[in-house]
Order: C-alpha cells, then structure tokens, then sequence
C-alpha cells in the first residue's frame, strides 16, 4: 500500500498577486502585466512622516544600539516617530540656510545609523536630494576612485560622515573646497588633514521656521528624494534618479504583492546597507511607509560580524526577515544548537526574504527542519526580482511552493515586456516606480530605454510553466555575461553558476565561469573561510597554502566530477576548475561593496589565470573531473 507525504504546513501568508494577463506582440514579444491595477498612493514619502508622527507619534520609528566606551554595541537608543519629525525640521531649515539644492545635494559617506536616517529625512522635508554613497568606497578602496566619481557626479554642498576618525582621510582626499563637512563626531583637524568640520550637533540645533512646510509643501511627485549609485558591475557607477513617485509607488505596489504589511507594522531587524536599493529603498520604506520599526543591525553575514546579527535576532523578534543568501545560512546552521535564537527569530515572523544570489537547497532544508522543530510549521521563503532603477520591487512570488530562481509575477501598475535577445529572453520594465533616468547622464539615459519607453534590464527571464503564465517568471541569468564556447554552443552563465555555487556550498563564495571561444567551460572559484576548517591548518595559514592542502582539493576535485556527471553537454559541464588565493577587489572593480560578482572585471584583470586555466601552467592547479590530485 503506497502513501503520499502530507503537504508541508506553512504559517499563513497572503500572496498579493496570483493571476496575470498577456497579450502577444510582434517578433515574439510578450507584454505581461497583474491582473489588478495599481492603487492610489502618497505624493511624497515625506507625508508618510507627517502621518506616522501625528497617528502613532510615540511608536519607534528606528533603533540602534549605543556604542561603548570600548567600542562594543550596548543597549538600544530608540527614535520614536514625533523625535524623528523633530530632528528632521530642524535639520531641514539648517539644510535651507544653507542653499543647498539639486545642484549641490547631500551626500552621506557612513553606514546604517540613527544620524543618517534623520539627516535622509531633513533632506526630505527640505526638498533637498541625498545620495548614500557605499561606506567602502571611503574605508577599503586605497584611492577613492569610485568616490571620486561620486563626487564628481554630484556635486555636493555637504557631505556628512558619522565619525571623522573613519572618514576623514577619505573626505579630505576628495571633498571640493566649497563642500561643508559635517560630522557626528572626530571632528579634530587631526582626521581630517587640516580642514574645518560643522558637528552635526549644531545643525540639530536649529529652530524650524515656517520656510521648512513651505519648502515640503513645494515638493511632489517629480521632486528627486535622492541618488542611488549602481554597483558598477560593468562601468562606473550611474547615478539613478529616485523621485518621490517612484518611491511611493513602489511602496504601494509592495503593499498590494505582500498584504501582510498592511496587516500589522513591520518590524525589522535589518543590516542591509542603505546605499543600495535594497536597503535603502525597499526596507527603509516598507517600515516608513507602513508604520514600523527598523532595528539596525550591525552585524553582517562574515565570520567577523554574524555574532551581532545572532545576538540582534536573540532578542528582537522581526514580524518579517530580509537578508542575502549567506547570511540565511549563518542563521540556518546557529538554529540548529541555538534555542534562545529559534525561539526569538520564529516567534513572530511571517516572511523571510532573500535577494542577491541562489539559495542553495542544504540552507533551504536546515531553515525548514529548525521551523517545524521550534513552531510546527514551515515559514515562507520568498525572493522577487528587482533593480536599482525600479525602486526596486518588480516580480514577487505567488505561492510558498517556491524554488530557487523563482521571480513570480509583476507587481500591480508595472508592466513588463518579454523580448527574445541572442537565444534569451530579456525583461523590459514601465511603470510609476521606474526611475527617469541617470543624473548627468543622457546618453546613458537614452541607451536605457527602448523605443516604447520599457527599461533594458539586461536580465534573462523564462516561463515556470510555459502553459500557465499565472505561475510567473523563473531568472535565467545576465544576458551580458553569456558567451559562446568556439564550437558556437551559448553558455547561460546564471543557472551554471548557481549550480556551482550551490554543489560547492558552503565553501564557495562566487564562481567566474570562462571559455570564451575555447572548446570548454572553466571556472574560476572564490573560496569563502569555511574552507579553512576543511585544511585544519591555523587561521593565520596564507590562503594559498589553505588551497593547496589536499583535503582542499579532494573536496573540489568531488565537486567538479559531479558537476561534470550531472551536465547535458559542454555548455553545462565545468571541464576544469582553479581556486582564487586572493579575493575579489573592491578597487579594480572586480566586486562590489555588497558583494556582488563582476565577471568581465574579473576575467580582465586575471587574463593570466585563465590563460593557466587552460594552458595547466606549471605552478597553477587545475582541478578536472576524474583527476585524483591528491589520493587520501
């Protein structure tokens, strides 16, 4: 007698979005659009402040933890939303006595910080733009190139920093001699090479006059709220306009895709870095936009910082969890031994959330089994697709049966355009949420946009079912980094990629594929610091001798047979492997500072190792299926 398992149970969750429509256009084109329109919405973020602050003005807007005497986290310092409307007046009519405009922004060097969310809504309620700029373009870039060119691009009349002592070599390398410095603190000559600084103490100080609801009031739709820089995965980094519209529009779309932000405030615990869209724009909104609370981690998912995520999610419990792949799997794996951090992180969360790479199936697994362990049930894992440009929210999910590489459907009010490109199938967006271009950049505005106004994404995207469009959209990689093997064979770089990353996991940080016209797939491997407790040798060990340990290469020699077992043909099949002892670099652009990948950089700045690849240079190790480097 034969049984079928029981379908797993998940805490409920109310997908938004279920059904679209498609109507067909020429040359294959596809239009796809939500069958639901897009609902009314504020005319500036601006005004979800007033509301919030008159509603619930005593309810936490944002919380931080205080910094010791030793430099060590310590208890929380919370901003209810009537202080946070407070400072922000104030800093909006010092923003107004100082002329600042479009012309000459603000822009914010530091990380995540209370300073940084009240100054971002004093230029707000001024109307007066703000750009975070990436925190390691100042503090790991060794010469400030890619600040340089924010700076350059923007013009600003004020550029903040949280502490002088951080920043300060920085700022003094790059700011314009007209550019006020303001700073929480280190203010001293001493930082900052000579030049003068403004404590950020003294703007906060000010009295609000009547000019600061003038200047809001004069805001709307059209008005630019601030600059998001792309990563520069390919070029210098543009500036992306993000306008009051696109913003608010986006947040409605959000509300509409995930009804359980209009269920009850969100509550987050968050270190996504808000010079990045995700960050900044998607969470920082949804918890303004909706009324919550933002509690800002300052962990991260490296073996030096998960520490402060886990001690964070020991003892405030987010109603919804975003976060990148590695870090779900730093979390999966404490969840297995951690009982105070199953209890917290799942007493109340109804969604998690992960963006930026593939999930590998193993953390899938672990998350779940910890889930039905501590609660009974299975919490949703969600993922959409999204870009700096589209504010970011474009494609959710539609159910809890989700695999990796699932994007869904479009969000209500955006429509999409599905145009076949060099074997693929390109996304092309429109809609409110779009931005309408890059600052001081028209040509570069121009190449965005196709004839009919939809935004070249440059990503791949292929039907989960092809005989029910109601089941969405599944990624299917960069179209810019495919290439062809010499034999004239197309190589999807994304799902190979993914598939490396995930087999290897959790050894492998990133994987660079090659083969431009040679006769096989390699690839390049990023090994992350797991792979050390593989060697057993001391944590200062070089990580050449690390990777050299045959208990090193036994692993990946297993992985590159079994990939290569598993492939169809020599589109998919990785002939041959070789680890990377030095890391990506921030500098030569070969990532970016929240870890993205940038293959061409990478492939041009390392030709000599893929020439080594290929040629098995003596002194390089190429790994291959079926070749036992090191017998046990």
């Amino acid at each position: 007698m034969s049984t079928t398992a029981a379908p797993p149970r998940y805490r409920p969750l109310t997908f938004g979005v279920t059904r679209a429509s498609v109507r067909q256009g020429a040359g294959g084109v596809q239009y796809l659009s939500a069958d639901q329109p897009l609902q009314g919405y504020a005319e500036r973020m601006s005004d979800r402040l007033l509301h919030w602050a008159a509603a619930t003005p005593e309810a936490i807007f944002i919380a931080q933890r205080e910094r010791t005497a030793d430099g060590k986290t310590g208890d929380w310092r919370r901003v209810s939303y009537a202080q946070a409307l407070d400072a922000a007046r104030r800093l909006a009519q010092a923003l107004l006595d100082r002329g600042l405009s479009a012309e000459r922004p603000v822009v914010i060097l530091s990380d995540n910080g209370i300073d940084h969310a009240l100054l971002a809504l004093g230029c707000m309620l001024a109307g007066v733009p703000y750009s975070p700029a990436s925190p390691a373009y100042s503090t790991v870039s060794k010469d400030y190139g890619k600040l340089r060119h924010v700076i350059d691009t923007l013009t600003p009349g004020l550029i903040y920093a949280e502490d002088g002592a951080r920043y300060g070599a920085a700022i003094a390398a790059v700011a314009p001699a007209g550019a006020e410095v303001v700073l929480s603190r280190g203010a001293g000559h001493a930082h900052l090479n000579g030049r003068a600084a403004t404590p950020l103490a003294e703007l906060l100080a000010t009295t609000p006059t009547p000019a600061v609801d003038a200047a809001q009031a004069a805001t709307g739709p059209d008005t630019i709220v601030k600059f998001l820089f792309t990563s520069g995965s390919t070029k210098l980094p543009k500036a992306v306009i993000n306008t009051h519209r696109m913003w608010c529009a986006n947040q409605q779309q959000m509300r509409q895709s995930m009804p359980v932000l209009a269920e009850e405030p969100p509550v987050l615990v968050d270190w996504l870095p808000w010079n990045h869209t995700f960050g900044g724009n998607h969470n920082v909104g949804m918890v303004l936009n909706n009324g919550g609370t933002l509690y800002i981690d300052e962990g991260k998912p490296t073996p030096a910082l998960i520490h402060e995520t886990l001690r964070n999610l020991r003892e405030i419990a987010p109603t919804l969890y975003f976060n990148v792949p590695t870090g779900f799997e730093a979390i999966a794996h404490a969840m297995q031994t951690d009982a105070l951090l199953r209890k917290t992180f799942l007493s109340r969360v109804r969604m998690l959330f992960y963006a930026g790479a593939a999930l590998a199936q193993p953390v899938w697994d672990s998350l779940f089994a910890s889930e039905e362990r501590e609660v009974g049930q299975r919490i949703v894992m969600t993922c959409g697709l999204g870009m700096t440009e589209s504010g970011p929210f474009g494609l959710f999910v539609t159910s809890p049966d989700v695999k990796a590489g699932d994007l869904g459907l479009p969000t209500p009010g955006l429509e999409l355009k599905l145009v076949p490109t060099e074997g693929k199938v390109e996304i092309r967006y429109r809609g409110p949420n779009i931005t309408p271009g890059y600052w001081r950049g028209p040509e570069a505005t121009a190449e965005a946009f196709d004839e009919e106004g939809f935004f070249r994404t440059g990503d791949a995207v292929q039907w989960i079912d092809a005989a029910d469009p109601h089941k969405g959209l599944r990624f299917d990689g960069r179209i810019a980094e495919d290439f062809k093997l010499a034999t004239g064979t197309f190589v999807s770089v994304g799902p190979l990629r993914g598939r490396v990353i995930a087999g290897g996991a959790p050894y492998i940080q990133d994987v660079v594929l090659t083969g431009l016209n040679r006769k096989e797939v390699g690839a390049l491997v990023f090994p992350t610091p797991a792979v050390r407790t593989l060697a057993g040798l001391p944590p200062d060990a070089p990580m050449a001798d690390v990777l050299a340990h045959p208990a090193v290469l036994r692993k990946f020699q297993s992985l590159v047979t079994d990939l290569s077992l598993s492939a169809t043909g020599s589109a998919n099949r990785v002939a041959r492997l070789m680890l990377m002892a030095e890391p990506p670099s921030i500098d030569l652009g070969e990532v970016t500072d929240k870890g993205s990948i940038n293959q061409r950089a990478v492939l041009q700045h390392r030709d000599h190792l893929v020439q080594a690849l290929y040629d098995e240079t003596p002194g390089h190790v190429v790994i291959k299926p079926g070749t036992d480097l090191c017998p046990p």
